[in-house]
């Protein structure tokens, strides 16, 4: 499919008249990024498809010869900017791009890894970045590779050149906005959310054109805030202010859209989650405080949102509700439906009917959440166990103390899951720790910290802090698990192979069998893996490919676990393997 740009002739009368003409480089349109799931030969959207269960048909390398894979190539971001690296590969027409941490991209040969082209956004003074510098990947369509920045731009580059094509302003980096998800593209647009919760900004969804940049409409996920579409009032998010929110605490309520979001064609919703409520201490906005740490279902043409599900109404413990929702079909008490499931950063596995988001089922994934005594089928909230609400600071002294599992980092939080459609599981990269946490008096200030709590993160037991588990959405039983001393922080890739691949702090990529959960293969990269892992065929042979380079939220954020691994190397690599021949 053929990109199209829009150009702008100038007439006598000094108007200009919008054209489409070819564009200059041509390169994968929505056709093939729809199809991605089904195609071998190349990855053309975060998540490998529109749903991103991170799943590959292929199946040339697999349980009985994983063992033998060995390195194809490595090839070094180089400089000194090595942190958190945590982008997923993209991967047409021979070459891999990947982004870097500090708003960096690269585009490398897919067989020899030579560095074609490198990008560095120029980041200015004052950047706020709650949780390093790191970048998860961009998008493609036709000529261009689009990323956004850590202040809070979306930036489109020639795939060909890294040329600047578009550059646009996504909020203001000065009021705590930032940006670091891969953008989604659906059809001719580009889908985005934002970052910066922890500084009272404003959650949001926008649509741009993919060829222009321009916007086509925009949803913010805080109650009493207006959405636009085609540059007109599109209504407010909720119907009104202060319905869930007491007094003007809206105005700052966080809810940050900052892991993206996923696309299902069959409804034409893309699905995004929201994060914590700002500040962190709940009991300075009593109420639900929708929508944050929900799930929302948007309209893709409108941006309006059909229906919402809150894991965590009145948050207290900042466990967002961020998480991907993966749509997947199956049976449900022997009843085919269309579904999704969300892995949820408060230690509860959800099961939703994505067509309405009626709850059908949620689980605990991780070591018992003390927070909650279960999720309420019926109801669909949860069971609060109040005596573990972080207490309401009285004056200027810190409230109560309470110990809280999972800590706020979450039972999962960013690092993508996986589905196979073959075994029916869910592959969920997960951590078992806790924290104790207190509140403490806030008052909003622009561009400075919101939060009102303090913690410190702990584990829960000595044998491990990392679980890779296997989950079966109908029951939500824990059908495997492989215990990882340091915590998991890295996406996970499933194959028709039968493997599951996932990466370690330690410097492991690890591969695993998909039914069992035996480790079959291990390699050393050098540096703690948090990227997300990725395969296709070429020249008949099938590759796999992650990024290498420790960082993200564990060492800023991990309290006593961060010191536990403090000694892990620093780094910023793309490795890629193969079968030898």
């Amino acid at each position: 499919m053929k990109a199209m740009h829009k150009i702008l002739l100038a007439t006598g009368a000094g108007i200009g008249l919008a054209l489409s003409v070819p564009a200059l480089a041509e390169g994968p349109g929505w056709d093939d990024i729809l199809n991605d799931a089904k195609t071998t030969d190349q990855v053309v959207s975060y998540g490998m498809g529109p749903w991103q269960q991170r799943f590959s048909p292929l199946e040339k390398i697999n349980t009985q010869n994983v063992a033998k894979m060995v390195p194809a190539f490595a090839a070094s971001l180089g400089g000194e900017k090595q942190r958190g690296q945590q982008s997923q590969p993209i991967v047409y027409d021979g070459t891999i791009y990947v982004t870097g941490s500090y708003s960096r991209v690269f585009a490398f040969d897919a067989r020899t890894g030579e560095k074609q082209w490198e990008y560095n956004a120029r980041l200015p003074d004052g950047i706020m970045p709650c949780c390093d510098v790191i970048n998860r990947g961009v998008a493609i369509h036709g000529d261009k590779v689009i990323f956004a920045t850590l202040d809070a731009r979306l930036v489109a580059l020639n795939r060909k050149t890294g040329k600047v094509i578009w550059n646009k302003v996504i909020g203001d980096y000065k009021a705590g906005y930032s940006a670091t998800a891969a953008p989604l593209i659906v059809r001719n647009m580009v889908i985005t959310g934002n970052s910066g919760g922890e500084f009272g900004i404003v959650g949001a969804v926008t649509a741009r054109d993919v060829e222009t940049g321009e916007l086509i409409w925009e949803r913010p996920v805080i109650e009493g805030h207006m959405g636009t579409l085609n540059g007109k009032d599109n209504g407010i998010t909720g119907g009104a202010a202060n319905k869930t929110w007491p007094g003007d605490t809206w105005k700052t309520g966080g809810g940050a859209t900052w892991l993206g979001g996923t696309y299902d064609p069959g409804t034409n919703l893309v699905y995004f989650g929201t994060g914590n409520p700002a500040p962190w201490n709940s009991h300075l906005r009593p109420g639900d405080n929708l929508y944050t740490a929900s799930t929302l279902a948007i309209d893709a043409d409108t941006g309006v949102i059909k229906w919402h599900y809150q894991t965590t109404p009145n948050d207290g413990w900042d466990y967002d509700g961020v998480n991907e929702f993966i749509p997947f079909d199956g049976t449900f008490n022997g009843k085919p439906m269309k579904m999704g499931a969300k892995a949820d950063r408060n230690g509860f596995f959800y099961v939703l009917d994505r067509t309405n988001g009626k709850l059908l089922n949620a689980t605990p994934f991780v070591m018992q959440p003390n927070w909650a005594s279960k999720i309420d089928i019926k109801t669909g909230r949860p069971v609060y166990n109040k005596d573990n609400r972080p207490g309401a600071p009285a004056g200027s002294e810190q409230g109560k103390t309470v110990f809280a599992t999972p800590a706020f980092l979450g039972g999962k939080n960013w690092q993508p899951m996986a589905y196979s459609p073959d075994t029916e599981m869910f592959y969920i990269p997960s951590n078992d720790w806790g924290m104790d946490i207190w509140n403490e008096p806030i008052a909003y200030k622009k561009g400075a910290a919101y939060l009102g709590a303090g913690f410190t993160i702990k584990p829960l037991v000595d044998t491990h802090i990392g679980a890779l588990r296997a989950v079966d959405p109908k029951t939500g039983e824990i059908k495997w698990e492989y215990k990882n001393n340091a915590p998991l922080w890295g996406g996970v890739l499933t194959t028709r192979g039968n493997l599951v691949f996932t990466g370690t702090p330690e410097g492991f990529l690890k591969a695993f069998d998909a039914k069992t959960g035996e480790e079959l293969w291990k390699f050393q990269t050098g540096s703690g893996v948090i990227g997300s892992p990725v395969t296709w065929e070429q020249d008949g042979e099938q590759y796999v490919a992650v990024m290498s380079g420790w960082g993200g939220a564990v060492p800023l954020w991990g309290g006593e676990v961060a010191k536990t691994f403090k000694e892990i190397s620093q780094g910023g690599s793309l490795w890629v393997f193969k079968l030898p021949k």
